[in-house]
């Protein structure tokens, strides 16, 4: 084999090699090509799933805290607010509204009558009574940021005063005169002792409103500018209120921090509403047969207290023939109040036989002392007396008001006239008229001789439910047009003694003189209802008939 040809053979060896070798690298080359691309696949693969993983996660979390987070409380309720302005709101449930946006200088401890510092933190009174001096809790600042200090106390009380409005009486009756001793130091000079200050300056005709947002001159609605537990967070009128937590309140937040509050038309709606569960509490007013029929039924808490809101009949002294004392002991002996309780209000109100509200201190059941449960014995004696017979019967109109009182009021004027014409002395024609005539035109003015009406407290203090009826200055402005010396003395003295038991004493005498005389005839005492679901807690009912809606919460 000649060399040539060797070598051929070995070039054409090497040649095959390289050409395997070179199948091979592409072979290899692509292989790797492919996992590369694999790989990158995997990776998109795996980062689209760390991502739709961190989605669900973070839905997850999120439905997790809505379940662990505080859910509002919703309440229901068939009253309304009238005007959001403290100058002229003269209503219940305003006020209500008002003690969770809005605080006193002093307010009540919650469950008692007792008063504690508010938005002051301490005050002084003069040995002569006239002069309190409030010590202002330091930089708070109202919902619209302007500063709470003595200015603002001194803007809003003048403010009332100037305005004159429904309440306006509760401070310019008292107050002579309001001084900024400095910054945080106010002080109210009075035009009289009068030993209740505490109790109105609790009030919120007292509440102090910012002058930025409250103009001094015109009645205001703004939802800023109170300074409170709550600030508003949105308002509907006859619709929803929104509350939500105040940062800046001083005292502990409130236990839920939302609150909200709907309107309803009627006791119907409201109870529908609650047994549905769309609120969580149904609060003023259910029908009586509504609360029983609830808390029979055992699924819903029902909490009743009495409460000092309390019903009477009006006797207008002045004139025959009610100016006979005779006549009104007559229908104070014969008056059914167990009737009216049990028959017309099924047991959610309670008898009183006192001006003064049971569970208040002083209260003593004076018109039972005088006249037991029901004296009918001694109606026909006074009647007789007074020149009355069967032959001859005591004929005289008895007036009602047929809406305002709720539906049941026609009812209780029809169980008055019975009672009392079952003396067989007696004939009681029924009269009514609706409560603009009969507040704004016919009380006052004296047109009807016997009436019913009823009382709200404006501060929570015996005088709030004496004086106004019986004092001789006041009581023409009640139809009552009564006056006796002694108890326009005993009124006077009571109002200026600062110790508890003396006034005790003497609203004592104030209650028995006024069960001999009659010239109003207690009848009822309300009674509070609330109701709402187990998991519901904080519901505080008192005698300041407010709800607290800061100290409830849900568990």
């Amino acid at each position: 084999m000649s060399s040539a040809t060797t070598l051929e053979k070995i070039l054409v060896v090497l040649m095959l090699l390289t050409l395997i070798v070179s199948i091979a690298t592409l072979s290899y080359i692509a292989t790797l090509s492919t996992t590369i691309s694999e790989i990158r696949s995997t990776e998109e693969s795996i980062r689209a799933s760390m991502e739709e993983l961190a989605r669900t996660l973070g839905e997850r979390i999120e439905a997790l805290e809505e379940v662990v987070k505080p859910k509002p409380i919703i309440m229901g309720t068939t009253d309304k607010i009238t005007v959001l302005d403290p100058a002229k709101a003269y209503d219940f449930y305003t006020w209500e509204v008002f003690n969770n946006i809005g605080e006193g200088l002093l307010k009540y401890k919650p469950g008692t009558t007792e008063l504690e510092p508010g938005i002051a933190e301490s005050y002084d009174v003069s040995p002569d009574g006239r002069v309190y001096t409030f010590k202002l809790r330091e930089g708070l600042k109202f919902t619209d940021g302007t500063d709470l200090d003595a200015s603002a106390v001194k803007y809003s009380i003048e403010r009332v005063m100037r305005l004159g409005l429904d309440p306006s009486w509760l401070v310019s009756a008292f107050v002579d005169a309001v001084e900024v001793v400095d910054t945080y130091t106010v002080r109210f000079i009075l035009k009289k002792a009068v030993s209740y200050f505490p109790a109105l300056v609790a009030t919120p005709p007292y509440f102090p409103v910012s002058p930025n947002s409250y103009p001094s001159d015109a009645v205001a609605e703004p939802t800023v500018g109170h300074y409170g537990p709550y600030r508003i967070k949105s308002w509907v009128r006859d619709v929803e209120l929104i509350l939500e937590s105040n940062p800046g309140y001083y005292g502990p937040p409130p236990k839920t921090s939302t609150f909200i509050v709907k309107f309803y038309k009627d006791a119907s709606s409201l109870r529908l509403a609650v047994e549905m569960g769309e609120i969580d509490i149904a609060w003023r007013t259910l029908r009586p047969m509504d609360v029983q029929d609830l808390k029979s039924r055992g699924v819903l808490t029902v909490e009743e207290v009495p409460g000092p809101y309390i019903r009477y009949l009006v006797l207008r002294c002045k004139d025959a023939p009610f100016n006979d004392v005779r006549l009104r002991r007559a229908v104070a002996a014969a008056i059914d109040r167990k009737r009216i309780v049990e028959e017309v209000y099924r047991g959610t109100v309670q008898s009183l036989y006192s001006m003064i509200p049971a569970g208040m201190w002083s209260h003593i059941d004076a018109f039972k002392d005088e006249y037991g449960e029901r004296d009918l014995a001694l109606a026909r004696s006074l009647l007789q007396e007074a020149g009355y017979s069967e032959a001859k019967p005591f004929e005289f109109e008895l007036w009602y008001t047929p809406t305002h009182y709720g539906d049941l009021e026609a009812d209780v004027a029809a169980v008055i006239k019975e009672s009392l014409e079952e003396t067989g002395m007696m004939k009681v024609t029924l009269r009514s008229a609706e409560w603009a005539t009969y507040a704004a035109e016919y009380i006052s003015a004296g047109v009807m001789p016997i009436f019913l009406l009823g009382w709200y407290p404006d501060y929570i203090d015996p005088d709030d439910y004496t004086t106004i009826f019986l004092h001789s200055e006041w009581s023409p402005d009640m139809g009552v047009f009564y006056s006796n010396p002694k108890m326009d003395e005993l009124l006077d003295e009571a109002s200026i003694r600062i110790d508890v038991e003396e006034r005790t004493v003497l609203y004592i005498e104030i209650q028995k003189l006024m069960a001999e005389e009659a010239p109003v005839i207690p009848l009822f005492q309300g009674v509070l209802n609330v109701v709402f679901w187990p998991n519901v807690r904080g519901v505080i009912l008192d005698p300041t008939m407010l709800l607290r809606y800061y100290l409830i919460y849900k568990e």
